[in-house]
């Protein structure tokens, strides 16, 4: 859906899943590309944005049970990667009194239901 930047070995790795209605999936992909030079301007190196096309649902556990999918709900799996946690920190701390990181009064998911954390790679192949 959004694919930005390039990852360099090494970067620090932020995951992210969360549920969004399928009906605002254009809705997303303009959000998700609209936000990547204010968080390239930050120092995320890459970010990824794909939308769920084949997500079983599991007997267990699933993504739809880690985000509390609703009917109607797809999964957006999503990565930013950064050049180290130092700056991925730095940058959170300085978008929580950023006045221009303010959300919009329409988001296309429900940012309680988002589950996401911070990643240090232990194994990187192929092309990058």
């Amino acid at each position: 859906m959004v694919e930005e930047g390039a990852p360099s070995p090494g970067d620090y790795v932020q995951g992210f899943i969360l549920p969004v209605p399928e009906g605002r999936r254009e809705d997303y992909r303009k959000m998700a590309a609209e936000a990547w030079p204010m968080f390239e301007g930050y120092g995320a190196t890459s970010v990824l944005e794909a939308w769920g096309v084949d997500v079983p649902e599991g007997k267990q556990t699933d993504f739809y049970r880690a985000v509390k999918a609703q009917p109607g709900e797809k999964i957006v799996f999503s990565w930013m990667t950064w050049p180290s946690r130092e700056v991925c920190d730095a940058a959170a701390e300085k978008m929580q009194s950023d006045p221009e990181m303010k959300m919009p009064d329409d988001m296309p998911f429900d940012g309680n239901r988002m589950v996401y954390g911070g990643f240090e790679p232990v194994v990187v192949m192929g092309e990058r």
